[in-house]
């Protein structure tokens, strides 16, 4: 017997917002049913697990010991410049003059994610 991963949690002060801006990282819809002011909401991935937003009365505290790394359609350098634009915060720099490397951005609400190297900028 073995167990599926259905969604991945996280904790939110405001799961409706922050839901909102993970939906434009992914490009992918809320549930039909999210509305602001709501305490559950969902990112609908089209696989894998849904990204499921709880709210909590607590803020963020420490460093994530999970996290979500996520690997561009375009550039590395433009999916930054994107995601900064919707709303992230630049964390810390792991890019190297090589090229390999990530970038390590935060939510709105401090949760910390990487952005990798596209798979078109992996290739030899």
């Amino acid at each position: 017997m073995t167990s599926h991963l259905q969604n991945v949690a996280i904790d939110a002060v405001n799961a409706y917002e922050l839901a909102r801006f993970w939906s434009a990282v992914t490009g992918h819809p809320l549930h039909p049913e999210d509305k602001p002011g709501e305490h559950e909401c969902q990112v609908l991935l089209p696989t894998g697990p849904v990204l499921h937003f709880n709210q909590v009365p607590e803020q963020k505290a420490g460093k994530n010991r999970l996290h979500l790394c996520l690997r561009p359609d375009t550039t590395r350098e433009q999916e930054v410049e994107r995601l900064l634009t919707l709303g992230a915060a630049f964390v810390e720099d792991f890019r190297e003059p090589d090229g390999t490397g990530w970038a390590v951005l935060a939510d709105p609400e401090g949760n910390e994610f990487c952005v990798l190297r596209s798979t078109a900028e992996r290739r030899p």
